[in-house]
């Protein structure tokens, strides 16, 4: 049933499930001992009060029979003063019989000193006129020693009644005060029981909480693709086999990791070689080393080197974009002084500004962020070369940052034809280059956006395009203070 993998000296069932189940008992258990005590005590408290029933009622009857007898024997001693009568006689012996069996009863209930004097006491004066009336010869009966001994007997009657009401009413006193003891008990035991609970859920609750973390912790590992450390977890031993399987694709995604980056070593190779040839090839037709070129052999030779250059161009970006998303892994985080990062920003697209006419507006405060600053410096980059690209001549372009409580932001407008609203989420995705507009298709591989967000998103923070102005509006926003990367933080 138990494994003998062991967490803090105890041993993990051998399924998640039976974890649960025996969390479940283990937490029922205090509670469930609660109430088999509680049941416990109620089966014996019914069996107190109907034994205390029981021997109320048995000394009422006794007690009132003792009296009859009494009365009985009062009656034949005085009818024997004047009439001694052989079946008189015969009648008083077995009224004295039947007296002496009730006292005995009566003896055998648990009794106080004074509840058991007084019933010896009315025992001994039954007695003694008993023993009176029995040595006296026939005839020869006292009428007033007999009265005086009835009499005194008589007198005796009510403290024997009383017996049967001290009975009843020690007993009620014992029940309640056994109610008593017994609530007192039952309180202790939830509150013990109540703790006892509540300690056992909270250590199970770490105990089934640990292999589940771990488990999130892995899929967390893969996710970040971090797959140098081995993963590692405890619990059950379904769990474990999951945590078995988990680090198996971490070592099947190594492979593939180190197989994709092989490819593209190769393919770069591959293909950087014939088109250097390619691109050597069309720069000496260009340069008509070989001979003149008529008009239209110059027109074809230009086209060739115009899309030798773009592929060399789609080529770098691929490679570039790949190394971009190792390099978003693995954040270099300092001090950086934004104002000063936006300006060089800027100051390298200064040309290409000014070469469409556009009118730069840059309003910054001074302050800094935590970050890597080559990264950050890329994801600005990317927004300011895309407004340049996307702003008509004549345009603006307004760069502007803002410190908002524990968040930086970082607001780029152009006033080109915008974003559409269908592609507001798509333009981040990898290769997407968006439909012609007004100006035509952006050349381009789509990979900017895509390399900004992966930037934007290890440092925390994100990156959106915000609605309701004339133009696009890419906004960023990130922590002041520096956070894991995302794919360990989230």
């Amino acid at each position: 049933m138990f494994t003998k993998r062991n967490f803090t000296g105890l041993r993990y069932p051998r399924s998640f499930l039976g974890l649960l189940i025996a969390g479940f008992l283990l937490v029922a258990l205090p509670l469930l001992g609660t109430l088999l005590y509680s049941a416990w005590h109620t089966q014996r408290l019914t069996e107190q009060g109907r034994n205390a029933v029981f021997g109320a009622a048995k000394a009422a009857t006794a007690s009132r029979a003792l009296v009859n007898r009494i009365g009985s024997l009062e009656r034949l001693a005085l009818q024997l003063t004047v009439l001694p009568d052989t079946q008189l006689r015969a009648d008083f012996a077995r009224a004295h019989a039947s007296f002496t069996q009730l006292s005995g009863e009566l003896s055998q209930l648990s009794l106080d000193e004074e509840q058991q004097a007084a019933l010896n006491r009315t025992t001994a004066r039954e007695q003694a006129l008993f023993d009176h009336v029995a040595a006296a010869p026939r005839g020869s009966l006292e009428p007033r020693r007999v009265r005086a001994l009835a009499d005194a007997l008589a007198d005796d009657a009510y403290q024997v009644l009383a017996v049967s009401y001290f009975v009843a009413d020690r007993e009620v006193e014992r029940l309640g005060a056994s109610a008593d003891e017994v609530h007192r008990r039952l309180i202790v035991m939830v509150l013990l029981a109540t703790a006892l609970a509540l300690a056992a859920a909270l250590a199970l609750t770490r105990l089934i909480a640990r292999p589940i973390a771990e488990l999130d912790s892995a899929i967390r590992q893969l996710g970040g693709a971090d797959f140098a450390r081995p993963i590692r977890v405890s619990g059950p031993a379904d769990l474990r086999s999951l945590g078995e399987r988990l680090d198996w694709l971490r070592l099947r995604l190594t492979e593939l990791e180190a197989q994709k980056n092989r490819f593209l070593r190769h393919l770069s190779h591959d293909l950087k070689t014939p088109l250097a040839a390619l691109r050597e090839g069309t720069e000496l037709l260009n340069d008509q080393v070989a001979g003149p070129l008529a008009p239209p052999q110059r027109q074809v030779v230009a086209i060739l080197r115009d899309n030798s250059v773009k592929l060399q161009h789609l080529i770098e970006d691929l490679l570039d974009y790949q190394r971009a998303l190792h390099a978003a892994s693995g954040l270099q985080v300092s001090s950086v002084a934004l104002e000063a990062l936006l300006r060089q920003s800027l100051r390298s697209h200064q040309l290409a500004a000014q070469g469409k006419g556009l009118r730069v507006v840059m309003d910054v405060p001074i302050f800094t962020v935590w970050a890597d600053a080559s990264k950050l410096r890329s994801v600005v980059d990317n927004l300011v070369g895309n407004a340049v690209k996307f702003t008509p001549a004549g345009g603006e372009i307004r760069v502007q940052a803002r410190e908002n409580g524990a968040l930086a932001t970082i607001d780029v407008m152009d006033s080109g034809p915008g974003v559409p609203a269908e592609e507001r989420e798509a333009i981040f995705e990898a290769f997407f280059r968006g439909r012609a507009g007004a100006f035509g298709r952006a050349e381009g591989t789509g990979l900017g956006l895509a390399i900004a967000r992966e930037f934007t998103e290890a440092h925390g923070g994100r990156i959106e395009v915000v609605e309701g102005r004339v133009g696009a509006h890419f906004r960023v926003t990130l922590p002041l203070r520096p956070v894991l990367p995302l794919a360990e933080a989230a």
